[in-house]
């Protein structure tokens, strides 16, 4: 990794930009809580969903927790744009990376290439919520009367940034469609990746979904539901008070499992849990499996203002179809009783398809200082669009719609 000093150093300075400042700071602690509040009440005022990811909340949790640090590879670097006066009007949550780990926008392969040609791909600079491939907003902004100069002004100061520190890159990733303009206008590389998300049509129930699906897949998702709560299986959602510490003790034995089998390290610790269920509580919705008297399986969500947003699933028990029935059938249940309008249910995942999750297209921005790296880059990234608007259109043929 770069040399702590000097990035300590060189982020304390602040650059003028128009008549706004941008200044840098390491921490959540280093940013008025109030103040960041009153970012997402003004993006929310604008219209912009509620995104649970961008709380001061979430991000924080991370931080104290231990799992988003200098230690773990993500050395925060968070860009603050104050007036002169020193008010915050825009925010742009960055860290300093020293690998490609808990991402979900994979540039592995570039980062091999660039090594093996003799360069130094990392420390580079990600503009992201850690571990979360959920798409929300990353150029915060408190003045809409303002919006586009300063969410333009965020874009290139995380050009500039990315300069000052002598880092290979930075990268934005899962951003909303109306943040793209901002980073293209900024001379950032566009790249378009894919995830299945479920539409709320007005659905009364999930009866009423069912009704809209092709009789075969109908009957297909009728019987796995049916078997994924044989054998005494119940499920329960838990949100607000019921999130016990007894509770998570229990989740977090299921999300380590499955971490450790399907990742070999899980990102998150049991601290992680007990904070965000702390400052947070009516943001998240446990959906549980329990049988004889005990909880077996689960999945963790977090709720926006009109999406549920799936993470993580764990279970002590192998039982069929019950992945299904806790991340995906559940989530549109919910979905469906509260009026969210979206379930996410995280990245990849073609079998997410014939249970009505379907494609859509996701956008991350990518700024590479090395010419020849960036023109390897650029070639690529336009086949890879096209593969992606290509995929995209054949997989919604294919969809458990009735045609028509």
């Amino acid at each position: 990794m770069a040399d702590r000093n000097k990035i300590d150093h060189q982020a304390r300075d602040c650059r003028d930009v128009e008549e706004f400042r941008i200044r840098i700071v390491n921490s959540f602690n280093d940013i008025d809580q109030s103040e960041w509040c009153r970012l997402l009440c003004t993006q929310a005022a604008g219209e912009a969903p509620y995104n649970p990811f961008v709380s001061y909340e979430f991000l924080s949790a991370l931080e104290l927790s231990g799992c988003a640090t200098a230690q773990t590879g993500w050395l925060g670097q968070h860009l603050l744009l104050e007036s002169s006066s020193g008010e915050l009007l825009g925010a742009l949550p960055c860290y300093v990376k020293s690998h490609s780990q808990g991402e979900y926008v994979f540039d592995h392969g570039w980062a091999d290439a660039f090594e093996r040609a003799g360069g130094s791909y990392y420390p580079k600079l990600q503009a992201s919520i850690p571990f979360t491939p959920a798409t929300g907003p990353r150029l915060l902004c408190s003045n809409e009367a303002q919006g586009v100069a300063i969410r333009s002004a965020l874009a290139q100061g995380l050009r500039t940034l990315t300069d000052r520190l002598s880092l290979s890159s930075a990268h934005a990733t899962f951003i909303p469609d109306n943040e793209t303009d901002h980073f293209t206008n900024a001379g950032y590389l566009m790249r378009k990746d894919q995830q299945f998300h479920f539409r709320n049509d007005g659905y009364q129930d999930y009866a009423d979904f069912l009704g809209t699906l092709a009789s075969r897949k109908r009957k297909a998702l009728k019987r796995e539901r049916r078997v994924a709560l044989e054998n005494g299986i119940t499920v329960e959602w838990l949100t607000g008070s019921d999130l016990t510490e007894a509770v998570w003790d229990r989740f977090f034995e299921f999300y380590m499992d499955t971490g450790s089998r399907k990742w070999g390290r899980p990102y998150l610790n049991r601290e992680f849990f007990s904070r965000v269920s702390e400052s947070m509580a009516e943001s998240i919705l446990l959906i549980m499996a329990r049988r004889e008297g005990r909880y077996v399986a689960g999945a963790i969500n977090f709720i926006g203002s009109d999406t549920l947003y799936g993470r993580h699933w764990g279970c002590v028990e192998d039982h069929p179809f019950l992945h299904f029935e806790i991340c995906y059938h559940q989530a549109i249940d919910f979905a469906i009783s509260r009026g969210l309008k979206t379930v996410e249910a995280g990245a990849q995942g073609e079998h997410k398809l014939s249970r009505g999750y379907m494609p859509v297209i996701t956008h991350s921005a990518h700024h590479i200082t090395h010419t020849g790296l960036r023109n390897a880059v650029a070639d690529y990234l336009g086949h890879e669009r096209d593969d992606v608007e290509r995929i995209g259109q054949l997989l919604s043929r294919h969809g458990p719609f009735r045609k028509g």
